[in-house]
């Protein structure tokens, strides 16, 4: 946001320079980004001075140009090439001298230097009007009137308009200083913590009236909750023209392009006051009446711009009798607007409905000056002031008069806030107590009404236009940016106590899990927990009419929160796998969302992705993809570092996956993971297979909280490995050959695992051959062959029994 020096130097004279006002304002809150220099001319007429054409006599080599010999208050004078045909003896002249930078409309700027002009020496230039920026004559050099003394600085003859613009960071919160008027509102508050009392001054409407009634044109709000206040007023007999340079300049400091008169004024009140006004041609309003409502859906609407748009149902529009005139609070009409042509108007002043507002210009694709103070909340008790101020304004310039009252419709009032604050409390948040007098003091600088005083506590009124100031933290940090953070004293000790925390909190796990995931070469993502409701629509066991859904959503696509993390998982793949990204092992933290019978339901989780090739082509080995058992081994890692033990693992039963397993811990189902339909993955433009595993985090922290850990020592006696080879029934898995094992051989049994699986010549049909190890151990002891023989028996004895198996 750009602020004018000179413009908020109206409201307070104030003689500080604009670095110690940039200073206070940044103090304030109002963080001032740059210092820019303005001047009504291009460059400021630097190196132009006040010239008289001494000789002028005809170029020998050219019948345009004309040899001159100038006065330019040196003590010789300076010759120069002239190509105006009225340039002659005895003028006083703008000499542009060398080394001077003149400035093009165009913005293209070029150096004054010596040169030779078919033979003859020229050392600067006689310039014409255009090109000092100072009007659009190019019919002739510009003549001086009067005698001024030569090489007088141009500058000091000819008046030129200089101003220091400040380049405001705003806050999205700070809507009360979108103005000239709300930024000096604070700065008078800061001035006055520095003991300098200055009156902020006020623009007067004391010269308002209507002049007589020739023009009424009634006004008819449908949709009181997107305008809940709406005012307007008639103005005929207008000129309509170019504005007067006072205002040219003042807009154009701020970046502002002047258009004429009556639209110059309306933005000026918008930059003067941050009250957004329109003003319509009011011969264009068919049947003499205004209409604030919504249109049928997909009405078609030519905006100032001349792009036709379609409308939506929940856009405001202002209309007349046949048709919408404007995007109420966002842009004017093609049609409606003020031409030359214009003699009368309707001045529009209102107050729309933030939310309203903020959502018809992002469907639209639209941000105006007008979109972004409304979308942030204007005051709306400045409504009837700023269009008494700009109705006073317009008939000053365009002359013409007041032809109706002012139509103001505001049914429901919106009150001020009330808050109280403590000051125990206030003290607490600053780290410091303030007196109570300063605090008053400061509050009363920021109209903030003080209704009551106690011992403890004060009861205020805040008023409408701080709409970010609703409780009694936001009321301390007023106090807090007007009394001075840099004012707070530093204690020379800091306390602090260190709360005790143990080794399973929930970051610390998955700070744990992450580092291990890393060091595996997955990279870790981040996704918006928003996504489109379509999503769920894609998977069959998540139910659409459970999302979460925004109420303000900023567009369809971030409309609910996620039902599940795979969303994301398939996007960020997506986008990876179309920059060529050859494999993908990703991971992430977050949460899901759903609305179960009324109540909102949020949900940890931890999902892995593999996606891709498993390694990059090399001479010495083939690039593999990813494989189901990279996955299946990077979920039983992570549970094994946990201290989590799979007890089974049973084929998942979620539509989510096209083949996978289910892991569990008893009856706890601890991770889902497996491949991904190719319905869903082709749905965000993914061809490749893509693996995914989604733990159940609330259930693994169960896990890990009944979880303890046994400190003991190693045992000195060594580990006996033995192995056999089975031959089994094909349904038959090692899971329960293992568990079986386990259950046979409690005490000395450490470990079991399969080392081949085999099933081709010599092995009946239907049947398979598994190998598998035991590993046995005493901690006390060492094993005998008597023991390990005994063992190994009872084990092959439960093979037999539980599974018929046969020993090869």
């Amino acid at each position: 946001m750009t602020i004018s020096y000179n413009w908020l130097k109206q409201f307070l004279r104030l003689d500080w320079t604009a670095d110690q006002t940039a200073e206070l304002l940044t103090d304030l809150g109002l963080e001032v980004e740059g210092v820019e220099h303005y001047s009504s001319v291009p460059g400021g007429l630097e190196g132009i001075v006040v010239g008289k054409v001494l000789t002028c006599t005809q170029h020998p080599n050219a019948d345009r140009l004309k040899c001159t010999t100038v006065d330019i208050g040196q003590e010789n004078p300076s010759a120069i090439v002239c190509g105006a045909p009225n340039v002659a003896e005895g003028q006083y002249v703008a000499v542009a001298t060398v080394g001077t930078t003149l400035y093009a409309p165009d913005g293209t700027q070029w150096s004054i230097k010596k040169s030779k002009i078919r033979g003859e020496a020229s050392e600067g230039m006689i310039c014409a009007e255009d090109e000092l920026g100072l009007g659009d004559n190019h019919d002739g050099i510009m003549v001086l009137e009067g005698s001024p003394v030569p090489g007088t600085p141009l500058s000091e003859i000819i008046e030129i308009t200089k101003d220091e613009v400040f380049e405001i960071g705003l806050t999205p919160n700070r809507a009360d200083a979108m103005s000239h008027w709300g930024v000096a509102r604070d700065l008078k508050a800061g001035l006055l913590q520095k003991g300098i009392a200055l009156e902020l001054i006020t623009p007067s409407t004391s010269s308002f009236h209507v002049d007589k009634r020739s023009l009424k044109i009634e006004v008819e709000v449908a949709d009181q909750a997107r305008a809940p206040r709406y005012a307007g007023v008639t103005i005929s007999e207008i000129k309509v023209a170019p504005s007067p340079d006072w205002l040219k300049h003042r807009l154009s400091a701020i970046g502002v392009k002047p258009i004429n008169n009556v639209v110059d004024v309306t933005n000026y009140i918008l930059h003067e006051l941050g009250q957004p006004l329109h003003a319509f041609d009011a011969a264009k309003i068919t049947g003499n009446k205004v209409i604030v409502k919504t249109v049928a859906q997909d009405t078609e609407f030519t905006t100032l711009d001349g792009l036709s748009r379609k409308l939506d149902a929940e856009d405001l529009m202002i209309c007349h009798e046949e048709g919408p005139m404007c995007i109420a609070g966002v842009f004017g009409g093609l049609e409606s607007g003020v031409t030359e042509n214009t003699t009368s108007i309707f001045l529009e002043s209102a107050y729309f409905d933030p939310v309203s507002v903020r959502k018809t210009a992002k469907r639209h694709g639209l941000s105006t000056d007008a979109s972004f103070r409304f979308e942030r909340g204007i005051d709306p008790n400045s409504v009837e002031y700023a269009l008494m101020r700009a109705a006073i304004m317009i008939t000053e310039l365009a002359g013409g008069h007041i032809s109706s009252d002012i139509t103001d419709i505001y049914p429901k009032k919106i009150k001020d806030h009330q808050v109280v604050l403590n000051y125990e409390t206030a003290a607490k948040v600053i780290g410091q107590e303030l007196p109570k007098e300063t605090i008053k003091a400061i509050l009363t600088s920021l109209d903030i009404k003080i209704n009551n005083v106690t011992e403890t506590s004060l009861g205020m009124t805040i008023p409408a236009y701080r709409n970010d100031v609703t409780r009694e933290a936001d009321v301390i940090e007023e106090i807090l940016r007007v009394y001075g953070y840099n004012n707070i004293d530093f204690s020379p000790k800091i306390n602090a106590s260190i709360a005790p925390l143990g080794h399973r909190e929930d970051f610390q796990i998955q700070n744990r899990l992450a580092q291990q995931l890393i060091g595996q070469g997955y990279f870790e993502i981040l996704n918006n927990s928003l996504t489109a409701q379509t999503n769920s629509g894609l998977v069959d066991d998540l139910d659409p009419s459970m999302d979460v859904a925004l109420l303000n959503p900023l567009s369809q696509e971030l409309g609910v929160l996620r039902q599940s993390m795979i969303f994301g998982v398939l996007q960020s793949i997506s986008f990876n796998l179309n920059r060529k990204v050859g494999g993908l092992r990703v991971f992430e933290f977050g949460k899901t969302y759903r609305l179960n019978q009324g109540a909102y339901q949020e949900f940890d989780a931890l999902v892995l992705g593999l996606a891709g090739k498993a390694n990059e082509q090399h001479w010495q080995s083939k690039a593999e993809s990813m494989s189901f058992f990279e996955l299946k081994s990077t979920v039983h890692q992570l549970l094994d570092s946990l201290g989590i033990r799979v007890s089974s693992e049973e084929n998942c039963s979620q539509s989510l996956w096209q083949e996978g397993l289910t892991a569990y811990n008893g009856k706890n189902a601890l991770v889902h993971y497996g491949v991904i339909q190719q319905k869903l993955c082709k749905a965000f433009d993914v061809e490749l297979p893509v693996l995914y595993a989604e733990f159940n985090w609330a259930a693994i922290k169960s896990l890990i909280a009944q979880h303890s850990i046994k400190v003991k020592p190693i045992t000195k006696f060594p580990k006996v490995k033995r192995d056999l080879a089975l031959l089994l029934d094909q349904q038959i898995s090692f899971d329960q050959l293992k568990q079986t094992a386990l259950d046979t051989e409690k005490q000395l049994l450490r470990e079991v695992s399969l080392f081949d699986v085999y099933t081709g010549k010599n092995i009946p049909e239907g049947k398979k051959s598994y190998a598998l190890s035991f590993t046995l151990q005493d901690e006390h002891k060492t094993l005998t062959d008597k023991q390990i023989d005994k063992i190994m028996r009872k084990l092959q004895e439960a093979f037999t029994r539980e599974f018929e198996a046969v020993l090869r």
